[in-house]
């Protein structure tokens, strides 16, 4: 039996133990000094905090909130109206309220507030509740957003009255309603639509006026914005400083509201009926150079200037290239009565005739021989310069050829006065210079008239007639009452005052002194033959289509042919005043190629003499001869509204007394004005630079006028 091998065991290692480190005396001072530290700066750090937060709170809470930057309000200023001469309102500033809701309020405060938010907004603000929670989905983090704008102050209240109301069911409903708030602004509104649109013109985006009035004055109308602010106290009492909004002025013109209605009657009647370019009026108070009325046609809508619907068709509108839409608003935007130069035709005639007067060419006895025209060379050419007769008006007077209109006389009549004396006369007549009228876009035409270099002897006998130089109406209507009211040129305007809120005035405009024309015997001469131009029966009277009944009126026809000539396109125009012996009243009436018959100056006339029928009464200017006269008066009140309308009686049934024995009555004293009662300023004359003075004061008025003018513009 064979013997097993046995290995031998192998030998086991010992494990060698680890050797304890030990934690040295050392280390452990390091630890504990560690710790200390950490333990005091922990300690220093809760004292610290107690100390600010309890001891010191206050202090420190003002200091932390002064560094913040607190949002301000702004409070907007309300601009100032537009009134008429008797302050009833053709401009104003509503206020409106714009509804902002702020997304994160609503979203991050305590409760459900998302749908009673949306809920009220629908149902006060008729905004769908889904527009609500689209604007809190897009715009969670937002402060602001505008949902609607414009809402009016009772839309408004009855909301705030719910939030405010006790009841219990309101206040669980509205204690859920969050982040909505309001801002104020203001909204431009015209009472009366388009009337006297031109003269008041609009306001576009910021309060900026445009045309008229509203950019005229646009600086005085305008305030200036107040801001409301959050502040701490000394107390660290969160309180709100409010520097409040300055309003801007208002504006007093020299318009009345009843004679511009009577006069915009007129003219909407001819362009509905008849049609024209441009049609456009002036009314006037021929001793004080206030305009009481100025319309002008084609006309809009000053709620909606940008409005063409009156004019095209929606297809016509989309056709247009934003080139013809800009055209046609510059076309409707613009004031004619101003901006508008033509040639003025024969409402020159009496001024040219004036000027012969005075420089003594002519004398009221002299006679001219009329055969249907001159021929005259034009520096190239000979031309024939036919009368309106062209079978000629024979022999005639001076005064004939006013009330005849005799182109022949009257270029016989330039000749005699020669071209420096013409030219003098232009100049003194404001001919080729701005009135300063107080309206923007005034076009001087003084491209658009003679000088010495320019007029020859053709020239010379076609500008006594009124042909070959522009004017504006209001250069006419300026020059023209210079003649009636006996020599004195007054500046026209269309302001009388200007007034803070509370009605304090702040600027008075007078009427201003130019300087004079023509001598009042001149004047007189011309009041009597323009009154035979109108009164006279004969056949070759021009101006009959102007006569009132009860009233002594004078006046003078125009009709231009405008270039080129031959085109057979006209402007024919009329320019009356009344009463002959005490002017009170000018009236211009112009129509740019009349549709139906443009040489028809009959049109203008007669649209002149009913405003004239109508504005009198009006005025409490009495029929001169005791006729009856019945007219319908419209009042209104200081905001537009119609008062009363009540048909008067004035003339014969008025003149008696209670016991049928005649009134006695006296005329207006002279030099009053029937439109605005001003004192008599025939001491008021022009120093040797053409300043206004006044003789009895010793004190200059045109300067400082002209200046404020300057800087309002």
């Amino acid at each position: 039996m064979a013997t097993q091998y046995q290995f031998p065991e192998r030998p086991k290692k010992r494990k060698k133990k680890k050797q304890e480190r030990k934690f040295g005396t050392s280390n452990r001072k390091k630890l504990a000094i560690v710790f200390g530290l950490l333990l005091l700066f922990i300690c220093v750090l809760i004292g610290r905090l107690l100390y600010i937060n309890v001891l010191n709170s206050d202090s420190y809470a003002r200091i932390v909130m002064a560094q913040m930057d607190y949002d301000s309000q702004i409070i907007p200023f309300k601009r100032g109206d537009i009134e008429d001469r008797n302050g009833t309102v053709l401009a104003t500033s509503e206020k409106v309220y714009n509804l902002v809701l702020d997304p994160y309020v609503v979203l991050n405060s305590n409760g459900d507030c998302e749908e009673p938010t949306a809920e009220a907004i629908q149902d006060y603000f008729g905004i769908d509740e889904s527009e609500v929670y689209k604007v809190l989905d897009d715009s969670p983090d937002s402060r602001y957003v505008v949902m609607t704008k414009g809402l009016d102050y009772d839309t408004v209240k009855e909301y705030q009255d719910f939030m405010a109301s006790e009841d219990e069911n309101d206040q669980a409903k509205s204690g859920l309603i969050k982040g909505i708030w309001f801002e104020e602004e203001y909204l431009r509104k015209y009472p009366y639509d388009s009337l006297a649109a031109a003269l008041i013109g609009f306001t576009v985006a910021g309060n900026e006026g445009t045309w008229g009035l509203e950019g005229y004055y646009n600086d005085m109308l305008n305030g200036t914005n107040g801001r409301e602010y959050g502040y701490l106290s000394e107390e660290s009492d969160f309180e709100r400083t409010t520097v409040e909004a300055v309003n801007g002025y208002n504006v007093v013109s020299t318009i009345d509201l009843n004679i511009q209605r009577i006069v915009e009657k007129y003219v909407t009647d001819l362009n509905n009926n008849r049609g024209s370019e441009n049609t456009g009026v002036i009314v006037a108070d021929p001793n004080t150079g206030e305009i009481l009325a100025m319309a002008s046609a084609p006309t809009f809508n000053l709620n909606a200037p940008r409005d063409l619907s009156e004019y095209f068709t929606e297809d016509e509108i989309a056709a247009m290239s934003d080139e013809e839409v800009v055209d046609y608003y510059n076309k409707v935007w613009r004031n004619f009565c101003v901006s508008d130069t033509f040639e003025a035709g024969s409402t020159v005639k009496p001024l040219t005739i004036g000027a012969a007067l005075d420089e003594h060419s002519v004398t009221t006895e002299d006679t001219f021989y009329c055969d249907g025209g001159e021929d005259l060379f034009d520096g190239a050419v000979m031309q024939h310069i036919a009368c309106h007769n062209v079978y000629g008006h024979g022999a005639t007077t001076l005064q004939e050829a006013i009330m005849w209109s005799c182109n022949d006389a009257l270029m016989q009549i330039g000749t005699k006065l020669g071209t420096s004396q013409m030219l003098k006369y232009h100049r003194l007549y404001g001919f080729g210079q701005a009135t300063g009228i107080d309206l923007p876009g005034e076009a001087s035409a003084e491209s658009l008239i003679f000088n010495e270099s320019t007029m020859g002897s053709f020239e010379l006998a076609t500008s006594a007639f009124g042909q070959g130089f522009n004017l504006s109406m209001v250069q006419t209507v300026a020059a023209f009452s210079s003649i009636v009211n006996g020599g004195h040129y007054y500046q026209p305007h269309v302001v009388k005052e200007i007034v803070t809120d509370s009605g304090n005035v702040v600027k008075s405009f007078d009427k201003v002194l130019v300087r004079n024309t023509l001598s009042k015997e001149t004047c007189d001469w011309l009041k009597e033959a323009m009154h035979q131009t109108v009164a006279d029966d004969g056949m070759n009277t021009t101006g009959t289509a102007a006569r009132v009944d009860g009233y002594t009126v004078g006046g003078k026809t125009g009709t231009a042919e405008k270039l080129p000539r031959g085109s057979g396109k006209y402007v024919v125009s009329f320019i009356g005043f009344a009463p002959v012996e005490n002017p009170q009243v000018v009236v211009y009436v112009v129509i740019d190629e009349l549709k139906d018959n443009q040489e028809d100056s009959g049109a203008a006339t007669k649209m002149a003499g009913d405003i004239l029928k109508e504005v009198l009464p009006y005025l409490q200017i009495f029929p001169s001869d005791g006729t009856a006269i019945t007219t319908e008066v419209t009042e209104t009140d200081e905001n537009g509204e119609t008062r009363s309308s009540s048909t008067y009686q004035w003339g014969a049934v008025n003149e008696t007394n209670a016991d049928g024995t005649p009134v006695e009555t006296t005329e207006t004293e002279s030099g009053s004005s029937a439109a605005s009662g001003t004192e008599d300023y025939a001491s008021q004359w022009t120093d040797a630079d053409g300043d206004g003075y006044d003789d009895v004061s010793g004190e200059y008025y045109w300067d400082d006028l002209a200046e404020y003018m300057e800087g309002a513009q």
